[in-house]
């Protein structure tokens, strides 16, 4: 989608410090992290949140998991825990209308979040 930020990651023309990639989704280093680990997983194809996903978007959804889950290996968080965030849409705290999984570590987390 033109002008979105995250499409323009997914696809090179604006660099991020990329953790992980494959044909479907791209993780990337926060620019503003709230963690000593802050990951975002983004899907190459552009959706806008999980409420504008569809039943024929659950195989990146798949991806998107998979992903996590080896990251989270990568980044040694899995011994420890770590925490996975989606925000959907104005009320839900997102910012940026591309689908995104925010995955935090490194540090214990407080609850409630927000």
């Amino acid at each position: 989608m033109a002008g979105c930020i995250f499409c323009k990651i997914a696809s090179g023309e604006v660099s991020a410090k990329i953790v992980h990639q494959n044909d479907h989704v791209v993780v990337f280093r926060d620019l503003n992290p709230q963690a000593p680990v802050h990951v975002l997983v983004i899907p190459k194809k552009h959706i806008e949140n999980l409420s504008s996903s569809e039943e024929t978007d659950l195989s990146m959804m798949r991806e998107i998991f998979s992903a996590i889950l080896k990251v989270t290996k990568d980044e040694k968080l899995s011994a420890d825990g770590f925490r996975v965030v989606a925000n959907d849409g104005k009320n839900g705290g997102q910012t940026v209308n591309h689908l995104h999984f925010h995955v935090l570590g490194g540090r214990p987390m407080s609850w409630p979040p927000g």
